[in-house]
């Protein structure tokens, strides 16, 4: 059940957004509304939408939340969807402290979807159009059959990592206009003319020069005539595009794949920025609670429900590394400790009382909320200091000894598996080698190598997959131990064998 803000939550929600704005949050439209936990998983279950396509992981995902929820493991407290106007939702019975923190929490996540490069392309209109994926899917169930669709869809699901993030913001191939400029465009001559009289122009440019040249490029345009074009020209990332584009589907097959890589697209910008995006929620909500809309009585449980969200554990917490590096960042702006002349200084002494009151900090890292992601992001401000300061470590499971242990305290080591973990969200790089392989119609697939092995079970599962959307051979060049290797499925069988890897 659900049902209108209550007069008090209302009066809270304007008062924790007219504070929002003071700071200097910029944001869209905000609809919040009150569901009961039962409610709430429905629509976490859903991504945040209210509407989406019917299929089974979705009853999965709710069949979760809510046996969490019974069991006291966890409970949603916030969720927000990226849209304009932005839709919020409060847990009904929360604590009144509790519902300041999330409306506070929300205004910021509001504001870095709306100010952040990397949701600069997304569809802020997604509210609708999940509606309108979810009509369509269900189109196609009552026309071809819920299984069959259903079955298509789990192939889509298992392949929608194969997209291109960065694609939306790079222009990889040439439009169509620079297409059609290319074919207008005259061919030159293979014969640089000199400049001559006209008198001397026989001497100098002599005819039968050009003639050979003009037989040369003839010769040669006739040999390409006959070479087998490569396709795709380059490799091409977005796998899922390709398939759309190429791959022999029937019509609602070509409609399903396209809404999976829409709905994958929508939600990349959200995985390449989930340090900064948690990390710049929980600095604006701590800032608006502590500075201004805590009472003295509530200071008590708000210290202790913060503390749950920013504890450690083996696994990394975006809430706690995104917070403590904004205000490192900060504090770093405000004081000056950035620059040649920081950089230089080798007195210890000096650097531990630097300050010079620059008074930057804010500034700085509103400008890091516009542009960066998280691989930006650690890769710039994750110094040592700060390392150092929050006591970093790796850690792995000791065979030996058959439990948990701490690896390495080393920096490098440390910001080198953190941009692992990010790149890419931490997935191999895949790309469209060849549409046409060995002139079979066979799909070829390549591993950018990078220093970590393709798991070769989960890669003979995504080749069925694949071949089940190509139907035909499929096949990708990867390595495996150092050691060149092309993984090859025709529809009934796996095979491997070795290969040349550049």
């Amino acid at each position: 059940m659900s049902g209108a803000l209550p007069p008090e939550i209302r009066r809270l929600r304007d008062r924790i957004r007219g504070y929002a704005e003071e700071y200097g949050l910029d944001f869209n439209e905000t609809f919040f509304e009150v569901l009961d936990h039962d409610a709430l998983n429905e629509v976490a279950s859903y991504g945040g939408f209210p509407t989406r396509y019917p299929h089974w992981r979705f009853g999965m995902e709710y069949e979760e939340l809510s046996k969490s929820y019974s069991y006291g493991l966890s409970k949603i407290y916030e969720m927000v969807i990226n849209n304009d106007p932005c839709y919020a939702y409060l847990l009904e019975g929360n604590s009144l402290v509790d519902q300041k923190l999330v409306i506070a929490h929300v205004c910021a996540h509001n504001d870095f979807f709306k100010n952040n490069y990397y949701f600069s392309r997304t569809n802020r209109k997604m509210i609708d159009e999940m509606a309108n994926h979810a009509t369509r899917m269900r189109r196609h169930m009552e026309r071809i059959g819920v299984e069959r669709v259903e079955n298509f869809v789990d192939v889509c699901l298992s392949l929608d990592n194969l997209i291109d993030p960065m694609s939306m913001f790079i222009q990889r191939e040439p439009s169509a206009e620079q297409v059609a400029e290319r074919k207008t465009e005259e061919p030159r001559s293979r014969v640089l003319k000199l400049r001559a009289k006209s008198y001397m122009d026989k001497y100098i440019n002599p005819p039968e020069l050009e003639a050979e040249a003009q037989r040369e490029e003839e010769q040669e345009q006739e040999k390409k005539a006959e070479q087998i074009p490569k396709f795709p020209v380059r490799p091409q990332r977005d796998v899922l595009r390709f398939l759309v584009e190429n791959a022999p589907l029937d019509p609602w097959q070509q409609d399903v794949l396209e809404i999976v890589r829409e709905e994958a697209y929508y939600f990349a910008p959200q995985g390449m920025t989930k340090i900064m995006n948690e990390g710049w929620a929980t600095y604006w909500h701590s800032k608006i609670m502590t500075q201004k809309v805590l009472s003295d009585a509530e200071v008590i449980d708000y210290a202790d429900h913060a503390a749950g969200v920013l504890g450690g554990g083996r696994s990394l917490n975006p809430y706690k590394i995104g917070v403590e590096l904004l205000r490192h960042i900060e504090e770093r702006w405000n004081t000056g400790r950035f620059g040649k002349e920081w950089e230089e200084c080798d007195d210890i002494g000096a650097k531990r009382s630097w300050d010079r009151k620059l008074g930057l900090g804010r500034d700085k890292i509103f400008q890091v909320r516009s542009i960066y992601n998280d691989v930006m992001f650690i890769d710039e401000f994750f110094t040592e200091d700060f390392c150092r300061e929050q006591l970093f470590y790796t850690f792995g499971w000791n065979e030996r000894s058959a439990q948990w242990e701490i690896q390495s305290r080393q920096y490098r080591q440390i910001k080198e598996q953190l941009l692992s973990m990010l790149t890419n969200a931490g997935q191999p790089f895949i790309a469209v080698e060849d549409g046409n392989f060995e002139n079979r119609g066979e799909l070829l697939l390549k591993h950018r190598h990078d220093g970590v092995d393709l798991r070769v079970d989960w890669a003979r599962d995504t080749l069925v997959n694949l071949s089940r959307v190509w139907r035909r051979p499929v096949n990708i060049l990867t390595k495996v131990e150092d050691k060149g290797k092309l993984l090859s499925f025709d529809g009934k069988s796996h095979s491997e064998r070795a290969a040349s890897v550049e």
